[in-house]
């Protein structure tokens, strides 16, 4: 309806247009037509002066119903035009001279009362006058209302026929589909797939009637074997639960065995981790037990020697045989002899007094404060025995006036393995590695312990897994796999803080160490602060 109406109005405008355009070039055509005749006839008159015949012969332009008003102009010696002759229909009022609106009616111009022109007299070849012409309107307007009434009744006309036609076609096209969403309608709420929608007499509804239709085989076939899968189902699970209350009885058998065994293998490791407290506590004591021999030995030699000479001596005094020069030398020898056994003894306390540092330390978990600087010197003091038999550099950079408030024990046994761990694992094959320890306070309440050494690294299948229970490489060759176990346990637990390694292989090792500590000004720093 609307491309009917859009293209009915644009042909009814066009056709109105051109139809009133062509009455309009039609008037100006016999108006044209009558200027010229008059023009033609009032030349002799107006050359011979003579307006009482062209009053006369104007006088016949009453049967042109068209023309209203025509005037006769004369042109004067001064070549200016000035009025001869005029006609005005009967009932018609006359209108002034248009001397002035020469050049503008040189062509006809519709007006707002009717269709005016000039047109030049000649005779002759020579310019002797005027004729104006004023034509009315009112059978141009009449006409063109006339055309407009036609072409609106037509128009009309036309968009009715259009309109039952279309209600027509309508009725056609949308009782098929009226009668398919009934249908779907009907099967949506009842879901009743076995209906089927009806032929229709138009193709493309047909079409999708045979479409729908299909769907709805397709579906019920679905829904059909939907619902043998479910029966299938409930069979299955009845048949399941069975199965799963047997499965369920023998797992929780299962699951008490497992509990059991779980809780005998926490008594193993937590008994294989203390052993392997011990065996480290023990090769220490082995290690620190020759080191201290070693002094020891050397003051029993130099007490002996002592008392060689001071036999010789005595034996000398009482045979009355002793020389001045026996007894200086003897003076000399004793000073001497007395000053190894000073520094042998000295050393052999010192060592027994790291090594009971170190094993109360690793004994205990309880926070005290200490210097860390001190506590590293401890540390490879009770490691001196073992680190004497290579050639590995250790460098501990740290501020000698750190103090702290922690538990000394759990950083000693996680420095030592992580030493240990490094001499064993990390510069095995390799004769001269270094190990660097930097210690940093992380603002006031957190230390940081970067770890490092130049060994030939973790594989990056077993770094993943270093600190997990057990995992070694030296499995059957003394190695337990709980080193570095143990030691993040310390750090996460005893000191509540985190410990990470990255390693590549062939590039050594770096564990960081990050625990809460309360940082306690030394001695010295009081003293400069003074």
């Amino acid at each position: 309806m609307s491309i009917t109406t859009i293209v009915l109005i644009l042909a009814s405008t066009i056709s109105l247009y051109m139809q009133i355009t062509n009455a309009k070039e039609e008037m100006q055509g016999e108006v044209v037509t009558f200027a010229k005749i008059i023009s033609h006839n009032a030349a002799s008159g107006i050359v011979f002066n003579d307006n009482v015949t062209e009053e006369k012969s104007l006088e016949a332009l009453a049967a042109a119903t068209v023309i209203n008003n025509v005037h006769l102009y004369k042109l004067n010696p001064a070549n200016e035009p000035e009025f001869f002759a005029s006609y005005n229909k009967t009932g018609q009022a006359p209108v002034r001279a248009m001397f002035d609106r020469v050049q503008e009616l040189s062509e006809p111009r519709f007006g707002s009362d009717g269709l005016e022109l000039i047109t030049p007299i000649r005779l002759d070849g020579n310019h002797v006058g005027y004729v104006y012409v004023r034509a009315s309107t009112e059978p141009l307007n009449q006409l063109t209302l006339n055309t407009v009434m036609i072409t609106l009744s037509v128009l009309l006309l036309a968009l009715v026929l259009s309109f039952l036609l279309t209600l027509r076609l309508q009725k056609i096209i949308t009782r098929p589909i009226e009668d398919l969403v009934y249908l779907v309608q009907q099967i949506s709420s009842q879901k009743d797939y076995s209906n089927r929608a009806n032929a229709s007499s138009l193709r493309e509804l047909d079409i999708l009637a045979e479409a729908f239709n299909g769907m709805l085989e397709k579906i019920q076939q679905h829904i059909q074997r939907q619902e043998e899968a479910e029966e299938e189902h409930r069979r299955l699970n009845l048949s399941l639960e069975e199965k799963v209350s047997q499965r369920t009885t023998a797992l929780k058998e299962a699951n008490k065995e497992l509990i059991q065994t779980l809780e005998k293998l926490h008594q193993f490791q937590r008994q294989i981790v203390q052993n392997e407290k011990m065996a480290s506590l023990g090769d220490m004591v082995a290690g620190v037990a020759h080191e201290v021999n070693t002094p020891i030995g050397l003051g029993v030699t130099a007490s002996t020697m002592m008392l060689d000479r001071l036999n010789q001596l005595q034996l000398d005094f009482k045979n009355k045989t002793l020389k001045a020069s026996a007894l200086a030398r003897f003076l000399n020898e004793g000073e001497e002899n007395l000053n190894i056994i000073y520094r042998n003894l000295n050393r052999a306390a010192e060592l027994i007094s790291s090594f009971k540092q170190v094993a109360v330390d690793q004994s205990s978990e309880n926070t005290r404060v200490f210097s860390f600087t001190q506590l590293m010197d401890e540390i490879l003091m009770s490691l001196r025995p073992r680190l004497k038999k290579v050639n590995h550099e250790i460098n501990i950079d740290c501020d000698p006036d750190l103090v702290i408030e922690s538990k000394a024990g759990p950083i000693n046994q996680v420095i030592i393995n992580l030493i240990m761990n490094s001499l064993i694992h990390g510069f095995e094959f390799i004769d001269k590695g270094r190990i660097d320890i930097i210690v940093r306070m992380q603002g006031n309440d957190r230390l940081h312990i970067d770890y490092k050494d130049n060994g030939k690294g973790i594989p990056e299948h077993l770094c993943k897994r270093i600190f997990d229970p057990f995992v070694t490489t030296k499995r059957g060759q003394g190695g337990s796999g709980l080193g570095m176990h143990l030691a993040f346990n310390l750090v996460t637990q005893a000191l509540d803080g985190s410990i990470t390694v990255s390693s590549e292989e062939g590039h050594g090792v770096a564990f960081e160490i990050l625990f809460p500590v309360r940082k306690v000004e030394s001695q010295a720093a009081q003293v400069r602060n003074r």
